[in-house]
């Protein structure tokens, strides 16, 4: 009888403690990336590591580590922002919403929260459809020792709700106020988690509006880049392709309202009409591509406001360019921008939070206005001191953005 106790007690030293993500998609962008990063760090020999990809979605998919085990039956590899891909969505959304009458169901909810945003003259409807996603999506099997909520909606919901783990936690990329998100719409679920990270200071502090009550475990936990990695991939056969001989300007990004392209190009229209020699190139997807398309061709810029699209490798780009700029609305914390640094890129960003966090105006970087003028005035400052656009790159290519105690205060929590 002892024996076979001593027998089990082995056993269950032995196990594996179980770790779950859950994110929502796996396209090219800053958290999926992120979590990529994260994956790397951990030892898929110590723990038993599996992911779950929401809407079972995503072309970084093939870059997961080898010991990480997809829980999706069905899963595609299309590029969540190309317009097949964004056809994929909506059916696997559609999907989701009438399994088990999920949408009638959460009618109600989506009523409310619906009134609340005409309130608010902001109409989000991917917000809403978070939730259904997570109801519809298929349920995880067994329990598992931690499982982690990779980003904020669906993924947070799904985990909050339908996962059996002894700990929780949440991680917020985004100021969770100006991205729209509110307590009605998450139906509290954050106070369901063990530890909540956030990206910067500046997003924690826009979270802790929302959840006060949450401060005693919410952690700032900074966005994680394989350095070693980028710089391997920044010298590859790759980059610009034209014979363009002026200043280049860089932008990585989804082509979205909150990254303020409609504002870059009338920044852009500016520098044409003060004679400047300079292009600017957009690398990322988006569902304002058609109306930004417009707004370049009425401004007379086909040639010189050029929208690449998505890339596999953007980091040729990167250690090519004169100049990244990176003018948004609001950031939680910029993983383009964390990748100019790395790969040492002279930066001009607007003045907003997430940004200001990231760089030390005048430092190792320049912040400007959100408006045509001030880009623009930020861009010919740079172009007319060289010297200090060498001295910002210096200081740029010197920042260290992640610490690996933070991982610790994750794997704490088993």
């Amino acid at each position: 009888m002892e024996q076979k106790k001593s027998e089990i007690q082995k056993k269950r030293k032995k196990r594996k403690k179980r770790i779950l993500f859950v994110i929502n998609t796996m396209g090219s962008a800053g958290a999926e990336h992120a979590l990529l990063a994260l994956l790397h760090c951990l030892d898929c020999e110590k723990y038993d590591i599996s992911l779950y990809v929401l809407l079972g979605q995503g072309q970084l998919m093939r870059h997961i580590p080898k010991g990480v085990r997809l829980l999706n039956r069905d899963y595609t590899e299309l590029p969540v922002l190309s317009q097949e891909g964004r056809r994929a969505l909506r059916r696997t959304v559609l999907r989701d919403a009438f399994t088990d009458g999920c949408l009638w169901k959460r009618l109600p909810y989506l009523m409310h929260n619906f009134r609340d945003m005409l309130h608010h003259h902001r109409i989000l409807p991917e917000k809403l459809l978070w939730r259904l996603v997570a109801d519809g999506s298929a349920r995880s099997q067994g329990r598992y020792d931690l499982a982690v909520a990779f980003l904020e909606g669906g993924a947070t919901y799904y985990v909050a709700d339908y996962v059996n783990a002894a700990k929780k936690a949440a991680f917020v990329h985004i100021d969770y106020g100006r991205a729209g998100y509110t307590r009605n719409l998450d139906l509290d679920c954050y106070l369901s988690y063990d530890r909540v990270f956030t990206v910067s200071n500046e997003v924690k502090d826009a979270f802790l509006k929302a959840y006060p009550e949450c401060e005693k475990y919410t952690a700032v936990f900074h966005n994680i880049l394989d350095i070693h990695e980028i710089h391997q991939l920044a010298h590859v056969p790759g980059g610009f392709t034209d014979s363009f001989d002026g200043m280049r300007l860089l932008t990585v990004g989804r082509l979205t309202e909150q990254k303020a392209y409609d504002v870059a190009v009338e920044a852009m229209s500016l520098l044409k009409q003060r004679g400047r020699n300079v292009r600017w190139y957009v690398l990322g997807e988006g569902d304002r591509r058609k109306p930004l398309e417009h707004l370049i061709a009425a401004r007379g810029l086909k040639k010189d406001f050029i929208l690449i699209g998505q890339v596999e490798n953007p980091y040729p780009f990167y250690a090519q360019t004169d100049l990244y700029v990176h003018a948004t609305r609001f950031e939680g914390k910029s993983i383009a921008i964390e990748e100019a640094q790395t790969l040492g890129c002279a930066i001009l960003a607007s003045d907003c939070s997430g940004n200001r966090e990231q760089i030390c105006d005048g430092v190792d970087g320049k912040l400007c206005s959100l408006t045509a003028e001030g880009i623009a005035d930020g861009i010919e400052w740079m172009l007319d001191h060289p010297e200090d656009r060498q001295r910002l790159k210096k200081a740029a290519a010197t920042k260290q953005n992640f610490d690996m105690d933070e991982i610790r205060q994750l794997l704490e929590l088993l």
